[in-house]
């Protein structure tokens, strides 16, 4: 009889009740995220005062968008050893005070050098959010909710980008030189609570196991798990996935062994199942933000102003109102992640970027083109309704669903390296966006921007859908099972209609 089995008999399901204590413990590890999130929304806003205070230019504002994310390549290609060295716990800690220097540095810029500089160290410090939030929730939660556990980052996210706006909005009003200021600033009382919060944050099992500390690891499984049998489960699947060999002390992992040969592992000699992870987990990444949610959500005032809403408060106030439709959705995400499955919700999503994409760019076409740039009615609405579908779509999968699926497929060994390597990708991603998209806009026009964007969409459709096979209410040790199945294997699958593996999870 299977592990998974015998759990089941042992009363291992958990009953079917939320554990609310590993809830807790991945909202608060979710809280980092917070930070990426405000950081992006205040920024759209806080650069049409810095252009006007500092003189910046074009140039320097798509600098300015963008070098957060090239500087995230530093934390996230970093975060992976370093949260396989001191744990996934500090690494949260570690990056909360990285942006908090960020924010203070950003806060008190005199100058956009300073600016520059405060923006990088806070890039840092991003990059290893975006790391470890996920990793950390899927390492906490249990097969049934890790979906919506490890979909928490996302909406902290969104939620960060709200309160952006809202900073915007209401931080307008003070004189130029203080208003700009303080909206970068406050990114820092985030990075104060989660130093508090984290410190009643247990570590995760998984991690301890890899450790060689599977007596602490059934400790915090205990609390996490709704029975002792479950936590026994989790337990030995866990150690199994680690290469642990019942009664053999000399199979259990070198403690401090740091993740080394990870690396050797995915890319010099990976097995065709390990191909096949780095692929989907490495391509999703890749293909989220060619959908152009960056250049929304970033230059959503400019777009707004493209579409005919003029004074600068209106342009704030519609902001605000896209990130409320964000937030929401992403919720609506959460709810339905674990019961639709990965693949439907994604494939959904991505079917409404496509169309609102394809919408917007005709507007703003219609618009660009008609005399004095006053465009007709219908093509005004249909561009500011069809940012707000954008939106709408993107978080109701593609936003939640990447950091969801690539922190569950990676196998136990490689998951904190190759978690950090996906967010690399998906930070080059970001930056090439948002720092070419005004570049981009002038050349095609910014109609022509969206029609670029829809088509790329199409393109990561094609991609979900051959080689992302479905990881719903799988444990975590199992999904490498799904992979070895081949490309063919795209269908949700019972996990007892999969042989049994001999390869370690």
């Amino acid at each position: 009889m299977g592990v998974e089995e015998q759990g089941k008999k042992n009363g291992g399901d958990g009953g079917g009740t939320t554990n609310k204590y590993a809830v807790a413990c991945s909202v608060i590890g979710s809280i980092i995220s917070i930070l990426m999130g405000y950081d992006t929304g205040v920024m759209s806003g806080a650069m049409l005062f810095i252009k006007e205070d500092l003189g910046t230019n074009d140039t320097q504002v798509q600098v300015l968008a963008g070098i957060l994310n090239v500087c995230a390549l530093a934390g996230s290609l970093t975060a992976g050893r370093v949260s396989d060295w001191v744990g996934r716990r500090r690494t949260i800690s570690l990056a909360a005070c990285i942006f908090l220097a960020g924010s203070v540095l950003m806060g008190l810029s005199p100058n956009f050098a300073t600016l520059l500089a405060g923006r990088c160290v806070a890039g840092v410090g991003v990059g290893y959010a975006l790391m470890i939030a996920p990793v950390y929730a899927a390492e906490i939660a249990s097969a049934d909710i890790r979906g919506s556990l490890t979909s928490l980052p996302e909406i902290c996210i969104s939620f960060g980008i709200l309160i952006g706006y809202v900073s915007n909005y209401f931080l307008a009003k003070l004189p130029l030189v203080y208003g700009w200021r303080t909206m970068l600033g406050l990114g820092a009382l985030p990075s104060a609570v989660l130093a508090i919060g984290v410190l009643a944050m247990p570590e995760s099992p998984r991690w301890l196991v890899m450790q060689g500390r599977p007596d602490e690891a059934l400790a915090v499984l205990r609390k996490v798990c709704n029975t002792v049998g479950e936590a026994d489960v989790r337990l030995a699947d866990i150690k199994s996935a680690a290469g642990f060999v019942e009664g053999d002390a000399a199979s259990a992992p070198a403690p401090g062994s740091g993740g080394k040969g990870v690396l050797k592992e995915m890319f010099l000699h990976p097995t065709p199942t390990v191909r096949r992870v780095l692929v989907a987990a490495l391509g999703i990444h890749f293909f989220q933000h060619l959908s152009g949610i960056e250049a929304v959500v970033l230059y959503t005032p400019r777009i707004f102003k493209a579409a005919g809403i003029a004074t600068r408060s209106k342009i704030l106030a519609a902001t605000i109102g896209v990130g409320v439709t964000k937030t929401v959705f992403i919720m609506t995400a959460i709810l339905l992640v674990d019961r639709v499955g990965r693949r439907p919700l994604y494939l959904s999503s991505l079917a409404g970027i496509v169309a609102s994409l394809t919408c917007l760019g005709l507007g703003l076409t219609v618009i660009e083109h008609s005399p004095h740039g006053h465009g007709a009615p219908w093509a005004v609405v249909l561009a500011i309704t069809t940012v707000f579908t954008f939106v709408a779509s993107f978080s109701i999968g593609v936003g939640p669903i990447t950091w969801a699926y690539s922190s569950e497929v990676w196998p136990l060994r490689l998951r904190a390296q190759g978690a950090s390597i996906g967010v690399a990708i998906n930070r080059i991603m970001n930056a090439g966006v948002s720092m070419t998209f005004v570049t981009l806009y002038k050349a095609i026009t910014i109609g022509g921007a969206f029609f670029l964007f829809a088509g790329l969409a199409v393109i990561a459709a094609t991609f979900f859908y051959f080689c992302c096979p479905e990881t719903q209410g799988r444990p975590l040790e199992e999904i490498e099972e799904v992979f070895s199945q081949g490309w063919g294997a795209r269908r949700r699958q019972q996990p007892s209609s999969l042989p049994v593996a001999d390869s370690k999870a």
